[in-house]
């Protein structure tokens, strides 16, 4: 259940030697990531049941909760028929009357404690991250982000609800996380992020790097996350709008001065939409 944040512990920055995290894939770029320990298991945003179900009875896993991050339906559509078929479970979701299916409402400040998933009390905080939608929230926890449709490799989300200064702001907030943390997104678009990081910066020895490692995960067919916050702060454009080469950049496409890394960030997300 959420705790409150007054007078608690830091969030733990490891994972308990009993916990994995393994990606379940859905729809045609969808990850679904299950929280392992033990015969237990936690999904984080199920678009799709058929793909989880399938993953847990070929582990013999049993559900024991569902995070979610948003409430589009390729990152909840699965819920309800996870909990028909295999019985309740605690869905914690933000408070968004739009997810019905969630049973615990979070809100940013909480800690989830998943005592039902591991002894070892598995812990996330729970970040409000406003911008892909206007309720979206990441967990973090034992040195992992699961950043939803918010950030992802080498880029973020489309802003569907929300504004250049609030999605700013929720990545701001992210990268200012511990560098190591690894970063567990929604979606396979890594390399498609990497061709445009390449466009706005393509002196970036760091992007190259970067696309090399995806380019070899890929070509064995293993996922390209997760990545971690270090090397998303060296690649990813829309954590470096006060870099010169990026302001730079966004401005030589506006055709116009940027007064400021939200207006940057502003005209990246603009160039991307069309990129």
């Amino acid at each position: 259940m959420p705790a409150s944040s007054t007078e608690r512990p830091a969030v733990p920055t490891s994972l308990p030697a009993t916990v994995t995290i393994e990606p379940i894939t859905a729809f045609k770029d969808n990850y679904i990531w299950c929280i392992r320990a033990g015969g237990r298991a936690v999904v984080v945003d199920p678009g799709e049941a058929a793909p989880v179900l399938a993953a847990l009875q070929a582990a013999g896993l049993r559900l024991t909760g569902i995070l979610l991050t948003h409430h589009h339906a390729d990152h909840i559509g699965g819920v309800a028929e996870l909990v028909r078929t295999l019985g309740p479970v605690p869905v914690y979701g933000p408070a968004d009357d739009r997810i019905t299916e969630a049973t615990v409402r979070v809100r940013d400040g909480d800690r989830l404690v998943l005592d039902a998933l591991c002894d070892d009390g598995l812990a996330f905080d729970v970040l409000e991250v406003p911008g892909h939608t206007s309720s979206h929230v990441a967990f973090h926890g034992h040195g992992m982000l699961f950043s939803g449709d918010t950030l992802f490799s080498v880029g973020c989300g489309r802003m569907f609800e929300g504004t250049p200064p609030q999605m700013s702001a929720s990545l701001d907030r992210l990268a200012a996380l511990p560098a190591e943390t690894l970063v567990f997104c929604g979606h396979e678009y890594t390399a498609a992020n990497i061709a445009f990081a390449r466009a706005v910066e393509p002196d970036n020895a760091a992007i190259d790097e970067w696309a090399r490692a995806v380019e070899a995960l890929r070509s064995c067919g293993r996922p390209s996350l997760p990545s971690t916050l270090r090397t998303e702060v060296a690649t990813n454009p829309f954590l470096r709008c006060a870099e010169p080469t990026v302001a730079g950049a966004a401005a030589a496409h506006a055709g116009r001065p940027l007064s400021g890394p939200v207006e940057v960030f502003a005209e990246l997300r603009t160039w991307k939409n069309t990129f």
